[in-house]
């Protein structure tokens, strides 16, 4: 897989996955898009992308109808959960109302592993309190531990 662009097609719509840095056009569009989705964690990723957060290889993940933004997520070297070894993660995972139903988080944890896979990356991780969400990706629970917000949540593999 590419990664570039990629176009998903299904039968409603054709939407775009695609990376972004800071120095792309849409990098402010998707901070703001965040910043005020109705996901609460999309307020921690905007202030993430305001301040520079992201550095080398790590990514926003972008799924845009035309020029709507449909969904995100991210690549990074670390996740909420603080000191474990684990990295890479795939985190952030959000797809807008409208557009659910439609497989986007799927498509964009694809995406996210094949970019992942072209440089380098033999497997990747997820953090999260879902059940029975991650394991029809092929992820596993490798982990559970306590994140800042004071839950147990946990941590998912999937080697590549």
């Amino acid at each position: 897989m590419s990664t570039s662009n990629t176009e998903i097609m299904n039968i409603k719509r054709i939407v775009k996955i695609r990376t972004i840095t800071p120095t792309d056009a849409l990098w402010n569009q998707v901070a703001n898009y965040a910043k005020n989705c109705s996901w609460g964690a999309g307020k921690s990723l905007s202030e993430k992308m305001k301040s520079l957060f992201f550095s080398d290889w790590e990514r926003v993940i972008v799924c845009l109808e035309d020029d709507k933004i449909c969904g995100y997520c991210t690549v990074s070297k670390d996740d909420c959960i603080e000191d474990v070894s684990y990295s890479p993660y795939i985190g952030y995972i959000f797809v807008d109302e409208s557009y659910r139903g439609n497989r986007l988080s799927q498509k964009m944890i694809e995406f996210a592993i094949g970019y992942l896979k072209s440089i380098g990356f033999d497997r990747v991780h997820i953090v999260s309190d879902h059940e029975n969400l991650y394991e029809k990706y092929g992820f596993s629970v490798v982990d559970r531990n306590l994140a800042p917000w004071g839950e147990i949540e946990k941590i998912y593999l999937k080697k590549l």
